[in-house]
């Protein structure tokens, strides 16, 4: 038993002594100070910025199938046939058209292929086909930008080093996106690293005009299907320009594998880039058979951020000017590194949450749970007399161990997670009268007080690990489909009802045993 208890003595001082460096670490700079290093503040305690964007997934349709009609003229090209896409308001819609009749069998064999499995093909008459994306195809899509699109912003985000951010499916709205910042040093900067797509592109330029009503004038037919007009730079610091571009890119976002931030020669910021191999084998066939002919246009959340012409034959390497600050050649260079979106994003509010509000509900929340604490351990000593100091020790200790888990996890501290902390009070309180009544139901009965101990806690348990685990599992439940400050009261009230079972039948047990190991065997008394 002396053994046993010693074992059990050591494991409890073992925890403690671990969740107490949980909480504080390695002192430095005081402890208040090593307590603010460890427990991480969430949005509403330590204020920052809250944004909700909206992914325009209707543009990942149409990059996709973009990337299907260039594959098509590709395949189709020894059949006469051409693929296009016709109508601008149906991007799901593509039209195959031009094949000669002797080549119609080679024609449908390219378009039911396994790679076009996503496609409902039909026939137009004359040699022509239909091809429209399948619903469930462009709800893949759609899906997959918006995921994209989160692993993206979190990415950016995580390399600008904002202490854990918030960044999740926003469950009010189709296709929208929650992002929170806590503390964020330069909120307009990271808002805009945010908000920018980043869809950078290289486009073949068709034609230039000095104005919308030059360009409409130039093209009375309308602009092409294949082609759009967009506004930019001149390059000179003049007025802009309307360019008339392929609507196919050359090399599109995805095809970066890296960027970096530079000087030209004459120590202005630019932008250094690596294309993939398969980009930039493309974009040298495309530069190789254009030298000296044509024009490419770099375009930039479709602005023309440059113009250039092509002198030679470029590979996987380039670089992009355009009269960049240093934090705009920077900043860049990261959203390009990190990937770029699937698809644009529009901001659709944004609420800037003040140190001050966070400093406000950190006192309250922090008053709150110290006047419980001290109500519930003054009252458990009046009622249970002697017993009561092993309840307010396994209290405290059930604290220690979860502010404890929280620095050593990196979990965030929420105000809805104080409330789940005061919760946890609660149930340790319960805990303690569920054992203690029972104890004192066994007295009754006539019991030794070691008797009554062994056999309070083992009629207890099974009420107290049922009400734990029911609980838990409705934590879980919030934790899964709940949103930021939901999951951080899941979390909170988790794991301190993992810790309440732990402090309240071991370590009270352990203390009762004890106590009567200092009395002798068969006479002892409890104060209970």
């Amino acid at each position: 038993m002396g053994k046993n208890l010693a074992s059990r003595t050591g494991f409890i001082v073992a925890v403690l002594l671990i969740f107490t460096y949980g909480i504080f670490g390695i002192p430095h700079g005081g402890l208040k100070q090593s307590l603010e290093n460890r427990i991480n503040l969430g949005l509403d305690l330590k204020g920052g910025t809250h944004l909700v964007l909206q992914v325009h997934v209707a543009e990942a349709v149409n990059s996709s199938t973009d990337r299907d009609v260039q594959a098509l003229n590709t395949a189709l090209a020894a059949t006469g046939g051409t693929a296009a896409k016709l109508d601008p308001a149906h991007p799901e819609v593509i039209t195959i058209s031009g094949g000669s009749p002797t080549q119609q069998s080679a024609i449908h064999e390219v378009l039911t292929g396994n790679e076009y499995a996503g496609y409902d093909v039909s026939s137009t008459g004359n040699g022509g086909y239909k091809m429209t994306l399948k619903l469930s195809e462009i709800r893949t899509i759609e899906e997959r930008a918006l995921d994209t699109s989160i692993d993206t912003i979190r990415e950016r985000v995580n390399t600008l080093g904002v202490s854990e951010p918030v960044i999740e499916k926003y469950g009010l709205g189709d296709n929208e996106i929650l992002v929170q910042l806590p503390g964020v040093s330069d909120p307009g900067r990271v808002e805009n690293i945010i908000q920018s797509t980043a869809k950078l592109e290289i486009h073949a330029v068709v034609g230039s005009y000095g104005s919308e009503a030059e360009a409409q004038q130039a093209n009375p037919a309308g602009i092409p299907a294949d082609a759009e007009l967009l506004k930019g730079s001149n390059g000179a610091g003049g007025p802009d320009q309307y360019y008339l571009l392929k609507r196919l890119a050359i090399v599109a976002g995805t095809d970066f594998r890296d960027a970096q931030p530079s000087t030209d020669e004459n120590g202005r910021p630019d932008i250094t880039f690596d294309l993939t191999t398969e980009a930039g084998e493309r974009f040298y066939k495309y530069t190789d058979a254009n030298k000296g002919t044509g024009q490419m246009a770099i375009v930039l959340d479709n602005q023309v951020r440059e113009v250039a012409g092509i002198e030679g034959a470029i590979r996987d390497q380039g670089r992009i000017t355009g009269g960049f600050s240093q934090d705009q050649a920077a900043d860049l260079s990261l959203m390009l590194r990190t990937g770029s979106l699937p698809a644009s994003i529009s901001y659709l509010e944004t609420r800037t949450v003040g140190p001050t509000l966070g400093a406000a509900s950190i006192h309250q929340g922090v008053v709150a749970s110290i006047a419980g604490l001290v109500v519930v351990l003054i009252f458990m000593l009046f009622y249970y007399k002697g017993a009561g100091i092993n309840a307010d020790l396994a209290l405290i200790l059930n604290l220690l161990i979860l502010l404890g888990f929280m620095g050593f996890s990196g979990a965030t501290l929420t105000l809805p997670g104080i409330a789940g902390v005061i919760l946890t009070i609660g149930m340790g309180v319960d805990s303690n009268v569920l054992i203690f009544e029972r104890i004192r139901e066994e007295l009754r009965l006539g019991k030794t007080a070691a008797a009554a101990v062994q056999d309070g806690f083992a009629h207890a348990w099974t009420t107290i690990f049922d009400t734990h685990v029911t609980t838990v599992v409705s934590a879980a439940i919030l934790f899964l489909f709940g949103t930021g400050p939901v999951k951080g009261f899941a979390v909170t009230l988790t794991i301190g009802l993992i810790a309440n079972i732990f402090t309240a039948v071991f370590v009270s047990r352990t203390i009762f045993d004890y106590l009567l190991s200092k009395k002798e065997r068969g006479t002892a008394e409890l104060s209970i």
